[in-house]
């Protein structure tokens, strides 16, 4: 699923390609991605792109007439540049195509579970319904912070990915975070000290910026490919290293699975050695973490699913 980090590098490419121009067509190939009727979609055609910002891991295009189109690219979901007006979507995984004058933004889903999603919406009140509560690590200070993660008793990994509880973090960079803090995923976050409270402050914070700072690098010239928008990365501490020696300690990382859930962790680094596979961690994950993707994600004015 597309984060924080790549949602950036997503909104800097879109900034180049699309704001100021007009959006000449919305051609839909999967009638399943929109979501919304009310205003109908062929409003947004002909109103000029005027700002593209975020809303957690939606990305939101503002149009002229308080419209906006909000974009959810869910698991697989990704966005391309056509320099082709009249591009077509490609294949059994297109869902819709936005043409511009010099161009077209391309919208897929390369997954048999049509979860991308795509909403017009008008003026602030019906944009605010897409909204998640969750705090954004890189404008919170560190009281700020603990504030958000102690408000529920959680396991860290569940509380960093809760959109509820912090904004734009999801399954890979919350492994990198916890890596970087040291913490083990499934301690509770009532049970941290204030000097682990504030470690993971400044991970999930150094994390992020770091990993902007690569793809903002990586992409300053084009447009992402589809391929190019991964939760797996070759110089990812955790995520995605299953059996691969961690950086640090040289330790075979370790993987935790439930529902559609995944975990990677250093056993040396994070859990002091212990190996998280044991009946009481599979009792602890199932009360404890989403059972889906839709339930972790929630959807416009629904509540995110969090056990206490």
């Amino acid at each position: 699923m597309p984060e924080l980090p790549d949602i950036v590098v997503y909104l800097d490419a879109l900034e180049r390609t699309i704001v100021g121009r007009r959006l000449e067509a919305v051609v839909l190939s999967s009638p399943f991605v929109l979501r919304s009727v009310d205003p109908p979609l062929f409003d947004a055609e002909g109103k000029t792109v005027r700002a593209v910002n975020r809303l957690g891991k939606r990305l939101v295009w503002r149009l002229d007439d308080e419209l906006s189109l909000v974009l959810h690219l869910m698991i697989a979901g990704r966005l391309r540049w056509s320099d082709q007006p009249r591009a077509k979507p490609p294949g059994k995984i297109g869902l819709a195509v936005f043409r511009f004058p010099d161009g077209a933004v391309l919208f897929t889903e390369a997954s048999p579970k049509k979860r991308a999603s795509l909403h017009l919406v008008r003026g602030e009140a019906a944009l605010a319904e897409h909204r998640r509560a969750g705090l954004d690590v890189l404008d919170a200070d560190r009281d700020a912070f603990a504030h958000r993660l102690t408000a529920e008793n959680h396991t860290l990994k569940r509380a960093l990915t809760d959109p509820r509880l912090f904004d734009g973090i999801g399954n890979a960079y919350s492994d990198e975070i916890l890596h970087a803090a040291r913490l083990s995923p499934v301690k509770l976050t009532a049970k941290l000290s204030d000097d682990e409270v504030t470690q993971l402050h400044r991970a999930a914070r150094d994390t992020l910026t770091h990993w902007i700072d690569v793809l903002r690098d990586q992409f300053k010239d084009r447009f992402p490919g589809p391929g190019d928008i991964t939760a797996f990365r070759p110089d990812f501490a955790a995520h995605g290293k299953f059996q691969q020696p961690c950086p640090v300690c040289s330790t075979p990382i370790q993987r935790i699975r439930y529902a559609e859930n995944e975990t990677n962790y250093c056993p040396t680094c994070q859990t002091g050695g212990k190996l998280l596979a044991d009946r009481s961690l599979s009792r602890l994950l199932k009360s404890d973490w989403p059972r889906s993707i839709e339930e972790l994600e929630g959807g416009p004015g629904g509540q995110v699913a969090g056990r206490q």
